[in-house]
């Protein structure tokens, strides 16, 4: 039998839990409302993730306990590992590389600090998805799915 694919895991629906790191990365140069949407579409990911895998449950014939059990997996493990903790890594590698350029490079345009900003960023952001997913599973398997 072949293993379903994972629509909001495996497949390129995954990056819009990243939105509100493209958000935080473009903090320095949009209006704040425009951070705000990005952890919307976020947070709308981690809602239709949470969503997919409790019907999921549901349809395997999981009793109401497994599904608010598989429920909660989700919703916890997406809203860390997608929102919560790549959104404030971001968010403060942002503020120290402005922090820094401001303190070290202010000669430089105002303009050009922002886009280097910007960039440190977006450019950052595949380089901490892997770790921080792998480290929300270790962190959930010893405590979440421990408990339950």
């Amino acid at each position: 039998m072949l293993e379903e694919k994972d629509i909001f895991r495996d497949t390129w629906v995954r990056y819009l839990g990243y939105a509100n790191e493209v958000g935080e990365s473009f903090r320095a140069v949009v209006p704040v409302q425009v951070v705000r949407a990005s952890y919307a579409v976020a947070f709308g990911y981690v809602l239709a993730d949470t969503a997919d895998k409790s019907w999921k449950m549901y349809k395997r014939g999981g009793g109401p306990k497994k599904i608010i059990v598989e429920t909660g997996d989700a919703l916890l493990w997406q809203t860390l590992a997608s929102v919560a903790i790549p959104g404030l890594v971001i968010n403060r590698l942002c503020a120290f590389t402005q922090t820094q350029l401001h303190r070290n490079a202010s000669k430089v345009p105002l303009t050009t600090r922002k886009i280097i900003t910007v960039s440190v960023g977006l450019i950052s952001i595949p380089f901490i998805i892997h770790p921080i997913d792998a480290g929300v599973t270790i962190f959930m398997n010893n405590t979440y799915r421990k408990w339950i």
